[in-house]
């Protein structure tokens, strides 16, 4: 791995809305807080992007009071000074791989829309990972992975074991006829080995070597953990 710099790169989607549905969404706020307070709180800094740069919409289904109400998310989300972060991302093209020990892609439906048609995104990804840093992603965040294609000409979740938001999951947040694809369905057909917690919702993290998966809004802070461990191990 190349020499620590403690800093970590989050991606955040611009898309605001689903195409086939009035659903609004965007990034699901506690999948970036969650990570955020952990990795802050061991040393880490971080900055954000997104696809497009600029202001990031919010999934209003993660400002709900029983989603502000849990681990910092209500807290940050009172934060003015962290909160402007998302006014003035910086666009994934602007991103410098030498900068960073690893990506973190979070997820909300909107980066479904947006994530795997960033060509900078893809390449982006493929880079950090052919540098031998840590790449991860948590929920919809593995949309990210679809079209990532290493230098051998593979895709880069091909032979990977890998979790992302399933499709039961999907089915009991209504949101099955309003997606664009089954990001389980994709995964696997893309060769990767796919699998999920026990229980639809539960935290459940899956580490394949410098690639670090989470299921669901839970696990955002367990890919933390995890994305921590490697990167300070000795």
């Amino acid at each position: 791995m190349p020499a620590a710099k403690n800093k970590i790169l989050i991606i955040v989607t611009n898309a605001d809305e689903y195409q086939k549905a009035g659903l609004r969404t965007g990034l699901w706020l506690g999948e970036l807080t969650h990570f955020w307070d952990y990795a802050e709180e061991h040393g880490f800094a971080m900055d954000i992007a997104s696809p497009s740069g600029g202001k990031i919409p919010l999934d209003p289904e993660s400002l709900t009071r029983q989603m502000l109400d849990d681990e910092g998310t209500g807290k940050r989300y009172l934060d003015r000074d962290f909160m402007d972060l998302l006014n003035v991302t910086r666009q994934v093209s602007e991103a410098t791989v030498d900068d960073y020990d690893a990506i973190y892609l979070t997820g909300g439906h909107g980066v479904m829309f947006d994530f795997p048609q960033s060509k900078d995104l893809e390449s982006l990804i493929a880079r950090f990972y052919e540098t031998g840093r840590v790449v991860s992603t948590v929920c919809h965040g593995a949309a990210g992975l679809l079209n990532v294609t290493l230098s051998n000409g593979e895709p880069l979740v091909k032979g990977m074991r890998v979790t992302g938001f399933s499709w039961l999951e999907e089915v009991l947040a209504d949101r099955a006829d309003a997606v664009p694809y089954n990001v389980q369905e994709e995964l696997k057909k893309l060769g990767a080995d796919y699998s999920t917690a026990a229980q639809p919702f539960a935290s459940y993290v899956v580490e394949d070597g410098r690639l670090i998966t989470g299921q669901n809004p839970s696990s955002a802070r367990a890919v933390a953990e995890a994305v921590v461990k490697q990167l300070t191990a000795t």
